[in-house]
């Protein structure tokens, strides 16, 4: 268990410095994005391998990943129109994450969000440090404390919009998992897919 708690560590570390109204300026993002998570990846391969015997595609998963996404979109859509109605600073933090994109071409953002990032981080933060959590506590344990975790990287951004986009990502994707581990390369696809969409496709 060390090495899935100094491996959260090195998230946490990768995130405030992406994140960090200090560091983050002087980095470029996407790049930075990419490197943390393929790391954090290859890391957890390394201290853990076996996570791709999880993977075993099939039409069902991928409509299923298709549907999550979707499904996922829509709830962020009706967030967004419920926190602007509420939040009179959820737009401005909003605009702000949807900043860290300008100046790169949307098809770069697109391709690492879809081919690297998004599923690179389900493999960390699901496919490893959740599965890890559950195997040495139990499943409702590892859900809680993964989703904790993943909410948690994000605060040094002191964005409240962008923690708790987190955390209720964080809740459907761990939540997903927790109940149906047979379905990760669904949840992976998901993953992959809302990023891109989100950020990219269609913004909210």
């Amino acid at each position: 268990m060390k090495r899935v708690w100094l491996l959260i560590l090195l998230a946490f570390l990768l995130w405030t410095l992406m994140f960090s109204p200090w560091t983050a300026p002087h980095l470029p993002f996407w790049w930075t994005m990419t490197f943390s998570a393929c790391t954090l990846t290859v890391l957890s391969t390394v201290f853990s391998p076996g996570w791709w015997k999880h993977l075993r595609w099939s039409v069902s998963n991928i409509l299923s990943g298709l549907a999550i996404a979707i499904a996922l979109w829509c709830v962020f859509w009706v967030g967004n129109e419920v926190s602007q109605w509420l939040f009179p600073f959820a737009r401005p933090q909003v605009n702000l994450i949807y900043g860290m994109k300008a100046g790169e071409s949307p098809w770069l953002i697109s391709s690492l969000l879809l081919f690297l990032i998004g599923p690179a981080e389900e493999i960390f933060w699901r496919g490893y440090v959740q599965r890890r959590l559950s195997l040495r506590y139990n499943p409702n344990v590892g859900f809680l404390l993964a989703t904790a975790c993943y909410t948690l990287v994000h605060v040094a951004s002191l964005n409240f919009m962008l923690i708790m986009a987190s955390m209720v990502c964080g809740i459907a994707w761990g939540g997903l998992y927790r109940l149906f581990p047979h379905r990760f390369p669904a949840i992976l696809l998901s993953h992959a897919l809302w990023d891109a969409a989100v950020f990219v496709w269609f913004p909210i």
